[in-house]
């Protein structure tokens, strides 16, 4: 299929052999928890893939990352959907850098190119209601930096994390503020409990990460100025149009696997796989248009609002695919096959990663009435 062609093209280029590698393991065995996918990721370079080569790592532009991320899904969602966590926490270190060459986050991004370290993603997200801006995590100052407590549930690669990265609340003059903190997943006070009990991407090592009196240095927390009306600093709505590229291509690359089979196979008659094709292009289009507005550093107040655009025409592009892929492959196929039936279930769980839909439409009816779009 010409469009998972191109994305496994890109990741030849950057993680060379691990598309081949994870394609030797059956897909129902790297969804399952301990499977030898995140070790695969590491063999082949996955944690410098978005690492910039001044730094060590493979320097991949943000388009070449989403379509190798796209490809890695389609062997493996779980696998995809865990290390984009990592590429979305490496692409805010960068940016942090881009902004101060000096900071220390620019050893951090070295050291994770040299060492493959990877980093799980403790965001506000898992909690109903809650705003993805509020952090789930709280910061209390004492000599030479913070006294860190609270609990993230979800969090990808909570098993396999060399450094764990979260969204703390920091204390501030007219309230608590946003922070972010990037530190050793050792550290005396974090532990890992099971979480996770749906098959569905149970690869992904997706469980609670609790923080108990987790003494963290202050060099190791960025404190960004909430200056910005969408209730978001420069850097947050950075990482946040990152995150919904990232997230798009991982659940695209689901669908694309089972699209696939349906190409592969020639079933559903020319008109039913171009129909196919079509729903499918539009989504991979939609997440190539967003990289590219990162890659050309388009980052004014519209790009939030063009992020959670694309984000939900992906999300319902990448639905009627894989529900007109299952349909074209037929009902003995479904009944022969477990991977189908995989397949369909693991491409849903985009509608679950933040912002959801529901949390974001006045803020969408107001920046289509010609206000600045604000994220609940």
């Amino acid at each position: 299929m010409r469009s998972l062609d191109v994305a496994r093209e890109a990741a030849e280029r950057h993680l060379p052999g691990l598309c081949a590698a994870l394609s030797e393991v059956p897909l129902l065995d790297l969804e399952k928890p301990g499977n030898p996918g995140i070790g695969l990721f590491r063999a082949h370079g996955g944690p410098a893939l978005l690492v910039p080569k001044e730094h060590g790592g493979a320097g991949a532009s943000p388009v070449e990352v989403m379509r190798t991320m796209t490809a890695v899904a389609s062997c493996s969602p779980s696998l995809a959907v865990g290390t984009a966590m990592h590429h979305f926490t490496v692409a805010t270190l960068y940016e942090v850098v881009a902004a101060d060459p000096e900071a220390l986050e620019a050893i951090l991004l070295q050291e994770i190119a040299a060492k493959g370290l990877l980093i799980s993603s403790g965001g506000a997200e898992g909690r109903t209601g809650q705003s993805i801006v509020a952090p789930s995590m709280t910061a209390v100052p004492v000599e030479g930096g913070y006294l860190v407590n609270g609990s993230k549930k979800p969090c990808s690669l909570a098993r396999s994390m060399d450094l764990l990265s979260a969204t703390v609340a920091l204390p501030g003059g007219d309230g608590p503020a946003l922070g972010m903190m990037v530190v050793p997943a050792d550290l005396p006070g974090i532990s890992v409990h099971p979480f996770w009990r749906s098959e569905i991407l149970a690869g992904a090592e997706s469980e609670e990460v609790r923080l108990t009196d987790v003494e963290v240095a202050e060099d190791f927390v960025v404190r960004p100025d909430l200056d910005d009306p969408s209730g978001v600093d420069a850097l947050t709505a950075i990482a946040f149009v990152w995150f919904q590229c990232m997230i798009s291509a991982v659940y695209l690359g689901a669908a694309s696997a089972l699209a696939e089979r349906v190409f592969r196979e020639r079933r559903g008659g020319a008109a039913g796989r171009a129909a196919l094709g079509v729903r499918l292009d539009t989504a991979t289009c939609l997440v190539e248009g967003l990289a590219r507005l990162v890659e050309q550093r388009d980052f004014d107040r519209d790009a939030l609002a063009k992020a959670v655009i694309s984000r939900f025409a992906v999300q319902d592009a990448i639905t009627d695919a894989a529900a007109l892929a299952a349909e074209q492959l037929g009902g003995m196929a479904f009944i022969g096959s477990p991977e189908i039936a995989y397949l369909l279930a693991a491409c849903r769980p985009l509608a679950f990663h933040p912002p959801s839909r529901t949390a974001c439409l006045d803020g969408l009816a107001g920046y289509f009435e010609g206000h600045p779009f604000r994220i609940a």
